[in-house]
């Protein structure tokens, strides 16, 4: 009987979905017809938790019967972004609406539509139920809008200044050199992608909170089984953020979790009370003029404390600090994992970076490597640009809001509905031939570079507006931008200063054979899990030697 009961009411409750999702998918679909845009309809949305969770195992399976190749095994999971490109749009145009039961998403890879969208703040606000899952331990620049946002981001943009930026540029030298080292003595690097993160949680550490650690590569250390401290707790924070952002703090404290996620809840916490101790420490040390530090944490204090009512609330400055450590971190040590491994197939490149690097240089010692170097070497900087076009780890999203809005796209307005989706395609814009030339979907640095004429140099081009937003753009730009920048240039100046890289050969392989392997690796292995990353970075292992300047290895 209770069995008979369980069952009807299961029934009842899928015939109640099932008919509640029709109902949401025929309204959204005569919403979107208004539009008069190309459009596909997706019978599942793809915010619906459940769907998020199998869509992977489920629409494979579907591909492989008939008539399984329509539009639902096309866009309905996640990624289809990153392996679709410009296809889409080269097909629909510059924008076209995926119809679902939750709500219309409009892809838009026009780069004056999206330079519109951009500029347009107030008409394409944030969709802040989104980005809420970042309000782990405050609200901040992701997760606000209007005059709350427009007052933290004159707080925190003032904390990304010169000061800083030399601090990044001395912090990433010393941690390059000591990641060189270690790849130097290894006959083979599998750890790639983790010795990055590593590298960019060190620079982090420094230039947030003054924090210094000596680099260890992946089989140097020893893992703790415990975040005890501020770096090993904003390790385990970062590496297990899809749980956090899910579950939220409370959930993961539970005595019935896993011992794993209950360790996370400790990282929080100690995280959480490292922070209050500085913030404390600093207001401190503020009122009698006694902080003179440069980093991140001691500039928003000064903020705060110089303008009681425009500074940062102390759950506001706890979230900007997070929100920093969690953008900055993933995204530069995305950039450089996938540079490494792309430079390694290409030898070409790397005798291109030489040559920036022996003219920037010269018989300087490290040692004397001065931030003035930076504006010097736009080569390297290109390799990170080129990097972040084809494999931006960041999407980004915007909405109509609560009232209908215009957007011309392609030379023709269009009304979009209220609450509508609007996704700037990255994957698309960043890719397409009539932006980037037909070579678009080669890796290809230097195409980044202007010919200035040898008085004024080499410099990097300035895109159209709209056409790169790899940091976004426009007003919500993000602040740390030239941070990553000169974070990953110093990085590869440390690196490739006296080193050259190359994939391992494996038996039977040619060089040219393991080099297009591995670039058929990085393009096939590469999806989004919450960022874009490559799925299995051990799978290229990685081999580093000395740079012989008289003969140099093709």
């Amino acid at each position: 009987m209770i069995v008979q009961h369980c069952l009807r009411a299961l029934l009842w409750g899928a015939f109640a979905w099932t008919a509640w999702s029709w109902y949401h998918l025929f309204r959204n679909y005569r919403a979107a017809r208004k539009i008069g845009i190309p459009l596909r309809v997706l019978p599942i949305s793809h915010e619906n938790p459940a769907w998020m969770i199998v869509d992977k195992v489920f629409v494979p399976l579907f591909k492989k019967i008939p008539f399984g190749t329509g539009s639902f095994t096309r866009y309905n999971w996640r990624g289809w972004e990153f392996e679709d490109k410009f296809r889409s749009h080269e097909e629909l145009g510059g924008a076209f609406v995926l119809v679902t039961p939750g709500r219309n998403w409009l892809y838009v890879c026009d780069p004056v539509a999206l330079a519109d969208i951009f500029q347009r703040r107030a008409d394409f606000p944030r969709p802040l139920e989104i980005y809420e899952m970042t309000n782990v331990f405050g609200p901040n620049l992701s997760t606000t809008d209007g005059e709350q946002w427009q007052r933290q981001r004159k707080v925190t943009a003032s904390a990304f200044n010169e000061l800083n930026n030399e601090m990044v540029w001395a912090e990433s030298l010393r941690q390059g050199h000591d990641m060189i080292a270690y790849w130097g003595r290894q006959q083979r690097v599998r750890t790639t992608s983790d010795d990055v993160r590593t590298f960019s949680l060190h620079v982090l550490s420094y230039a947030g909170f003054h924090k210094s650690y000596e680099f260890q590569g992946h089989d140097e250390r020893k893992e703790k089984g415990i975040a005890t401290d501020y770096k090993e707790s904003l390790k385990l924070i970062l590496e297990n953020c899809v749980f956090l952002f899910v579950f939220g703090t409370r959930i993961i404290a539970k005595p019935w979790m896993p011992a794993k996620i209950r360790a996370l809840h400790k990282a929080v916490l100690t995280f959480k009370n490292y922070m209050t101790d500085l913030y404390e420490s600093e207001k401190n040390a503020f009122a009698p003029g006694k902080s003179a530090r440069t980093n991140l944490m001691s500039a928003l204090v000064r903020e705060a404390q110089a303008d009681k009512k425009g500074g940062l609330t102390e759950s506001e400055f706890y979230g900007n600090m997070f929100l920093f450590n969690f953008a900055g971190h993933d995204t530069t040590a995305a950039a450089l994992g996938f540079s490494f491994v792309l430079l390694a197939t290409d030898p070409s490149t790397q005798d291109w970076i030489h040559e920036e690097l022996d003219d920037v240089f010269g018989d300087r010692d490290p040692s004397q490597w001065v931030y003035a170097d930076f504006q010097r070497m736009p080569r390297c900087l290109a390799i990170m640009m080129e990097s972040l076009r084809l494999y931006a780890p960041v999407p980004i999203a915007k909405s109509t809001g609560k009232r209908p809005t215009a957007l011309t796209v392609d030379g023709r307005t269009f009304t979009l509905p209220a609450n509508t989706l609007v996704i700037p395609q990255h994957f698309a814009v960043h890719t397409h031939p009539k932006i980037w030339g037909q070579d678009s979907l080669e890796w290809k640095p230097s195409r980044w570079i202007a010919e200035n004429g040898p008085q004024e140099g080499e410099t990097i081009i300035t895109p159209q507006k709209g056409s790169y937003v790899a940091w976004s753009e426009g007003l919500r730009v993000c602040p740390g931008r030239k941070f990553s920048q000169v974070e990953f240039v110093a990085c590869m100046a440390a690196v490739f200063r006296d080193w050259y890289v190359e994939p391992v050969v494996y038996a039977g392989e040619t060089m040219v054979q393991a080099r297009n392997r591995v670039a058929k690796l990085v393009e096939e292995d590469t999806a989004i899990v919450l960022l874009l990353q490559m799925l299995h970075p051990e799978r290229a292992p990685l081999v580093w030697k000395r740079w012989n300047r008289t003969s140099p290895p093709r």
